[in-house]
């Protein structure tokens, strides 16, 4: 019998939760999609979050905001909407568990925190209950993925 790792369950909610981190980060843009989807590459190049080979097209984000898109969504662009979104003056929240996973997820990947604490604290305020609990799983899953 094989058993699952508790990062592998949350993994899968990471990978549930991120189309709808990106549809968010899409719904709340106010620009075109064409634009968005350059704003965000643009971005992750910028800020060094990641560097896609290409820029994504309106149809390749629209598609990485459908349910099924978890797994085809590259970690750059969904480190890149958190990254936006968490500045975003509207202070938007994940909007079920799975998002907030995702959102969790990316937070400790875009920075380098000594500990949880440290994390929890830089935490914007309106993100402080909201990944209340989704951050401490993060965590272990980040600690669970260190070499020894």
């Amino acid at each position: 019998m094989t058993s699952t790792m508790p990062q592998d369950d949350f993994y899968a909610k990471v990978r549930r939760g991120m189309p709808r981190l990106v549809a968010q980060w899409r719904d709340l843009g106010r620009d075109s999609p064409e634009r968005l989807a350059l704003l965000l590459a643009e971005t992750a190049r910028v800020a060094r979050i990641g560097l896609p080979e290409a820029t994504p097209d309106a149809a390749t984000l629209a598609a990485w905001s459908e349910a099924e898109a978890g797994d085809e969504i590259p970690l750059w662009a969904a480190r890149t909407a958190t990254f936006l979104l968490v500045q975003m003056p509207a202070r938007p929240t994940p909007r079920d568990a799975d998002e907030a996973c995702a959102w969790a997820y990316c937070w400790l990947r875009n920075r380098d925190f000594a500990s949880l604490e440290a994390a929890q604290a830089a935490l914007p305020a309106h993100l402080q209950a909201t990944l209340g609990a989704a951050l401490p799983a993060a965590w272990r899953d980040r600690e669970g993925l260190r070499l020894v």
